[in-house]
Formats: structure tokens, C-alpha cells, sequence
């Protein structure tokens, strides 16, 4: 899908295993960004994005081997699955915060931490992280293409966006959540604070998150403003639950999952782990 002349988005299907008997239908989006003198990517899907990947290059009239950098938002399985074929096919240089950092050096780490169903059908394997980046750092990728680092936690310790600030377009990754989507977060008030961040940013004219579709014009602001008022809400029903010590996590997530009006596949494990961790810190 193309957003401008130099940005493109790609849409990756897949399938989260909760049990044997559920699967969950997911997607998320990758982008790759054209530029004279190369080829960048921002987060690589889950193992065997880059084949759709490399296509997209290829029909460019492009090569694989221009791919020069490839930029993740965090560490999670659908953002990281394809970093370690694309690295070693391409010899391109990694970049991410330094608090995910270790989670994509040691994908095994990062399962025995936050064991996702089907973790290793969505992950290629660990990838070095040549580069760490931090908040307010502007990449010139080269001429005309400038990326500015928004640090952006909440959803994970070192969640960044990314700002393409002479196209007006900002890659939010994981960051904008929206009602009626999976409250998967470390720390839900941090990411209200994050999206209140991204919300000040001015002249932003496209917004692409990992979890819905392009916005632009009137809606980056609404589709924010929704966020906003989405986190709250699970913050609050989180925080009002004052005998949150003595329920077990299932029943935690049953309560919130009830209460904020999300289908009965929202209790899994996922959502389990979060939900606990921030009813630890409001409890």
C-alpha cells in the first residue's frame, strides 16, 4: 500500500495458537521506505513477512540487498519474526531501544519472560542490535529522508516511534491503542502518557500503527483522542478493583475483559499478563 512516494505499508497476516482448540486471527503492518541511495524498513512482521517483503522490494525494481537499515519499534514476536533472515539475506544494520534490546538479541529470553502461544512459529530466531537508539534522535537516512526517535513506552519498557518529519509521517507502532482492541501493555498509564506525547507533535499528516489502518488528516488527532480515552478506561477499571490481591489472573482478566466489552477469546494469556501487571502497580 503506498502512503507517499517513499513509504509503503505492508499488511501481515497470522495466527496467535492460544490452545489447541483457538486460534486468533492478528495482523500487523511493516513499512518499507524507498529512497534514492537505499532501502529502510521499519519493523519486520512475523517469520515469513519478508518474503511479502522482499516481493514489494523486487516489483520496486529494487534489490534485497539495498536494504540498508531496518528500524523496530520493540521486541515483540510480530515485529521481530523476520529480523534475522532479513539481517543475515541483506547485511543491513539493526536498530532499536535499548530496553528491547536484549529481548531481540535473546528471543528465548524474551519467551521464558513473556511466553506468547506459539512464540516460535512467529520468530525466525535472534538478531543483533547494531544500533540503540533514544528519544530525540534524528537519522538522516539520507537526503530529504530524515527519522526522528519518539520514545514511546507503555506497551513494553523501550517502545519507540518513529517520525519522518519531511513527510508529516509518524510510525507509532503498538503505541495507539483502540477500543476494542487487546489492552497488551506493561504499563497502561505510560502509554496514555506516550500517546498524549504523540498527540502534542505537530503537523503530523499520516498516522500508521502496527494495528490499524492508515489515518490521515482529521483522524490522526481522532484516532488518538480515541486511544487516549481507551487507556484511561482500562485504567480505571483496573485501579477500581480494590480486592485485586485476592483474585486469581484468569479471574482478573475475566472481570476487566467483561467490563470493557471485548470478545471472550480477550482471556488469554496475553491479555492475562497485562492485565495482572498493571492491577500490581494500581492495586
Amino acid at each position: 500500500m503506498k502512503i507517499t512516494e517513499t513509504i509503503h505499508a505492508l499488511k501481515h497476516r497470522f495466527q496467535i495458537r492460544v490452545s489447541p482448540e483457538l486460534k486468533v486471527d492478528r495482523f500487523v503492518y511493516s513499512y518499507i521506505v524507498f529512497g534514492k541511495e537505499g532501502v529502510y524498513l521499519v519493523d519486520g512482521g512475523v517469520l515469513d513477512s519478508e518474503e511479502a517483503i522482499y516481493d514489494s522490494i523486487v516489483r520496486r525494481g529494487r534489490s534485497v540487498a539495498d536494504i540498508k537499515a531496518l528500524f523496530l519499534t520493540h521486541s515483540h514476536p510480530d515485529h521481530v519474526g523476520s529480523v534475522k533472515p532479513i539481517k543475515a539475506r541483506s547485511g543491513c544494520n539493526v536498530y532499536a531501544h535499548a530496553a528491547e534490546k536484549e529481548w531481540i538479541e535473546d528471543v528465548q529470553k524474551q519467551f521464558s519472560e513473556r511466553p506468547v502461544p506459539g512464540f516460535n512459529t512467529l520468530v525466525a530466531g535472534s538478531a543483533r542490535v547494531d544500533q540503540v537508539v533514544g528519544d530525540g534522535d534524528r537519522i538522516e537516512l539520507e537526503k530529504d529522508i530524515t527519522l526522528k526517535v519518539i520514545y514511546t513506552p507503555g506497551h513494553s519498557a523501550g517502545s519507540v516511534s518513529y517520525l519522518f518529519e519531511n513527510e508529516g509521517v509518524l510510525i507509532s507502532g503498538d503505541c495507539v491503542l483502540l477500543p476494542g482492541q487487546l489492552p497488551i501493555y506493561d504499563n497502561v498509564k505510560e502509554g496514555a502518557a506516550s500517546v498524549a506525547k504523540l498527540r502534542r507533535i505537530p503537523n503530523v499528516r499520516v498516522l500508521l500503527s502496527a494495528w490499524d489502518e492508515p489515518r490521515e488528516g482529521a483522524a490522526v488527532g481522532e484516532k488518538m483522542d480515541q486511544s487516549s480515552t481507551y487507556l484511561e478506561k482500562i485504567y480505571q477499571t483496573i485501579h477500581a478493583i480494590r480486592d485485586v490481591r485476592n483474585l486469581d489472573r484468569v479471574e482478573l482478566c475475566k472481570r476487566m475483559v467483561a467490563v470493557l466489552g471485548l470478545p471472550a477469546d480477550a482471556v488469554n494469556p496475553l491479555v492475562i499478563r497485562s492485565l495482572h501487571l498493571n492491577a500490581q502497580a494500581a492495586g
